[in-house]
């Protein structure tokens, strides 16, 4: 509420109100932290082989593809649809970005896309080569556990880059995007 009275007129004034939209739905940011916390155990705490190993696996497979039907059947945002990354619209989002003119995407900017969609797919990678493994046709198979190894390494510079990006595009974008992963609202400044 403003106050009843005149006050001098500072440069805060003359700035737009913070915009703000709900961008992910619960189901999205559920799907997020979840995928975050089968991933850290996975990567930083279990055992590799042990049994807690593999369920936070087959939990995190499980998630993907629940986030994947989600991606057809969600709200707009959660919709692949909404921001699918096709070579013209990624090509447009670099080039602003280099030339300083950006707008702030609502949802998944190109970029942010193409990431998700790896995430995703090493996720799959991983849960697929962990299951085989444990199989009888593959059972102590070397070059099946080097793949497994190989993703899980290119898993964890993807959450590094992931991360550093999403930091990143908070200060070009000026929002908070961890906040509103945890919110489901974007407010820009």
């Amino acid at each position: 509420m403003k106050p009843s009275f005149s006050a001098p007129a500072t440069g805060h004034d003359l700035l737009p109100a913070p915009r703000q939209e709900k961008v992910w739905d619960i189901v999205v940011r559920l799907f997020h932290w979840s995928l975050v916390a089968c991933v850290a155990a996975n990567l930083l705490l279990l055992e590799e082989g042990d049994p807690p190993h593999r369920w936070a696996g087959y939990i995190a497979v499980a998630l993907v593809a629940l986030r994947i039907i989600w991606g057809f059947v969600g709200s707009y945002h959660a919709r692949f649809a909404s921001f699918f990354p096709t070579p013209s619209r990624l090509k447009a989002h670099l080039a602003a970005l280099q030339g300083g003119k950006h707008r702030p995407s609502v949802g998944h900017n190109p970029a942010g896309a193409v990431m998700m969609l790896a995430l995703l797919a090493l996720i799959i990678g991983l849960g697929a080569s962990g299951y085989l493994m444990g199989t009888d046709r593959f059972w102590g198979e070397d070059w099946l556990k080097d793949i497994h190894e190989a993703l899980a390494t290119l898993l964890q510079l993807a959450v590094l880059l992931h991360v550093a990006a999403a930091l990143w595009m908070s200060r070009v974008e000026r929002v908070n995007l961890v906040h509103a992963m945890i919110s489901g609202i974007k407010k820009w400044r």
